[in-house]
């Protein structure tokens, strides 16, 4: 599934589950600041489409530097299951974020969170601390398999359920379309 991500976010009634879950049944690869800034190129409107299907982002990972291109495909009803990915190292984040904006890119809106994340069977969990939006979880599966995307994103939830109990609502358009457009929230109860 190379160049496609399958993830799913959410929203936990009882978090404190969850963490106590994963540090007792998960592996712990670390907590870092992740630094986002969001830009769309001159040509097209990425914020024209209600939900926004694309994003292109320049991330700061305490040093580690990178630009990321995601285009979602969502369903019929809005719901995203995976997007195609493209990432690449940059070595300046500063220098990148110049090129963008002399190539008349603009910034969009900049995303802060503190990411502590946990690895168990084939997915990755991301405990995400976003600044001026809350607290959120994030499942991404690394694994291989033959299953679709909503197929996955099912199993996804399922596991969420077995390991914890309480309310859990989803959020289908992302951190940075929250930010820009708290109206379009579309947290669904699962």
């Amino acid at each position: 599934m190379k160049n496609k991500e399958i993830e799913i976010q959410v929203q936990i009634e009882k978090i404190e589950l969850l963490k106590n879950f994963l540090k007792k049944n998960a592996e712990l690869l670390g907590k870092k600041r992740q630094v986002d800034e969001y830009f769309c190129p001159p040509d097209r409107n990425f914020l024209s489409k209600d939900p926004v299907e694309e994003w292109f982002r320049l991330r700061n990972t305490e040093g580690k530097l990178s630009l990321n291109y995601k285009n979602w495909h969502f369903d019929k009803n809005g719901r995203s299951h995976f997007c195609d990915e493209y990432e690449t190292a940059v070595e300046s984040f500063e220098n990148a974020a110049l090129i963008l904006k002399s190539l008349k890119f603009k910034s969009l809106v900049k995303v802060d969170k503190t990411r502590t994340t946990y690895k168990i069977k084939d997915y990755l969990i991301s405990l995400d601390e976003v600044k001026d939006l809350g607290d959120f979880v994030e499942i991404e599966f690394k694994g291989e398999s033959d299953k679709t995307p909503a197929e996955i994103t099912d199993e996804m939830i399922l596991w969420l359920r077995k390991a914890i109990s309480g309310k859990i609502t989803r959020n289908y358009i992302g951190y940075p379309a929250m930010m820009l457009f708290p109206k379009r929230l579309k947290l669904e109860e699962l």
